[in-house]
């Protein structure tokens, strides 16, 4: 439920967390938060490492004329992230053994004693699980939906998406003259987890002639039968773009280990499947195959103009919402509106306090469904998809 304060005069304090991967367009919407508190008479402040500060009472003022000066343009978080600090379940050594606590009570008196009137929590679908959690026990929490896999629910994008697809497209640019001058198969592994997001839009902006999506299993013959009927046209090379969570039909996504970074967050570290679907294809058709697995190129660096200003909206609007007193909610874009939904109905059927997010029977994370546009035009433009 959306709870309403009411009267924005007595909002003086709000703090900001960072939390998840790092994208670029974090520290634009820092921005846009920060400038319109100060245009409202309101104090900011920036919790260090995410949920992590949270716990640990860890804060720094946030202004334009200093902290928060010169930073719209910058990659990463100038107040850190973040990827391990689920304080409902949070890793703690006791007499050399490994035991999880619910911590969640210290920040919310960490919070209070701060005097903090709202927290802005800019994440994915972790981040704003907490964020809920958090609602619940009272604290007003606004959420920003950021994660370059674009999987966030309730939202049509998430700030650092279109970076992470600038990034991928000007790799399959690089790519394209490689495996044209050498007649290969040039493979490109793209982030995105469970959903494929990146992968599609990436390969449509790229020319890719191959997508292979988490959404739909793939059949490596008919990528096989894809590029030999390139071949018998005198184009003796192709682009295939793998997600890091594709898998083969009747198969399983590829897992590269597992981290230890505690209970209720995904331990799962994905990788590998484009170096294998390079082998794959070049024992099918006949032509050499090389991998280039993109990894963290996706998260870092200088945002987009587009990004610049996604997130400067998203900031702005977190804002607003909390003068007008809307706790308990997402900024979201939808049909190209900036609007807010209940963190109740971001969350889903993942009701549970403190529950593990990402790729779960419960997970409300955002997919790629068959009748999406991107969907509809890669077929149209003869992108094989696998199946």
């Amino acid at each position: 439920m959306v709870n309403k304060k009411g009267n924005d005069k007595s909002m003086k304090k709000v703090a900001i967390l960072a939390n998840g991967g790092d994208v670029a367009g974090f520290n634009a919407v820092i921005r846009g938060i920060v400038k319109t508190a100060e245009n409202n008479g309101i104090e900011c402040y920036g919790y260090i490492e995410g949920y992590k500060g949270l716990l640990e009472n860890s804060y720094i003022k946030l202004d334009s004329a200093t902290t928060a000066s010169g930073i719209l343009h910058k990659g990463g978080s100038v107040i850190g992230s973040s990827t391990n600090s689920n304080v409902f379940h949070y890793k703690v050594e006791e007499n050399g053994q490994t035991v999880y606590k619910d911590l969640s009570d210290v920040c919310v008196e960490n919070v209070k004693s701060a005097g903090f009137d709202c927290i802005f929590t800019l994440g994915g679908d972790g981040t704003q699980k907490s964020a809920r959690d958090f609602s619940l026990k009272g604290l007003n929490v606004i959420g920003v939906p950021k994660t370059i896999d674009n999987d966030v629910a309730c939202t049509d994008i998430t700030f650092g998406y279109n970076t992470a697809v600038s990034v991928a497209m000007q790799a399959l640019d690089r790519l394209h003259s490689t495996g044209e001058t050498h007649h290969r198969i040039m493979v490109l592994e793209v982030m995105g987890r469970y959903a494929g997001w990146i992968a599609l839009e990436a390969s449509i902006a790229g020319g890719a002639d191959v997508a292979l999506i988490p959404e739909i299993p793939y059949d490596l013959n008919k990528v096989a039968e894809k590029i030999k009927s390139r071949i018998n046209v005198g184009k003796r090379f192709s682009l295939v773009v793998v997600a890091e969570g594709a898998k083969p039909i009747n198969g399983e996504i590829t897992v590269k280990g597992l981290r230890d970074n505690g209970s209720g967050v995904d331990n799962t570290k994905l990788g590998g499947v484009g170096e294998t679907v390079a082998k794959q294809l070049e024992e099918l058709t006949g032509l050499e195959s090389r991998n280039t697995t993109l990894g963290y190129m996706q998260r870092g660096g200088t945002p987009t103009a587009y990004d610049r200003v996604l997130s400067t909206k998203y900031g702005a609007k977190a804002m607003e919402l909390a003068l007008e007193g809307k706790f308990g909610v997402l900024a979201v874009l939808k049909n190209g509106k900036l609007d807010s939904v209940s963190l109740e109905d971001v969350v889903g059927n993942n009701k549970e306090i403190g529950a593990v997010s990402g790729n779960t029977e419960n997970s409300n994370i955002r997919r790629v469904t068959m009748d999406d546009d991107l969907v509809k035009t890669a077929r149209n433009i003869g992108i094989s998809l696998g199946d």
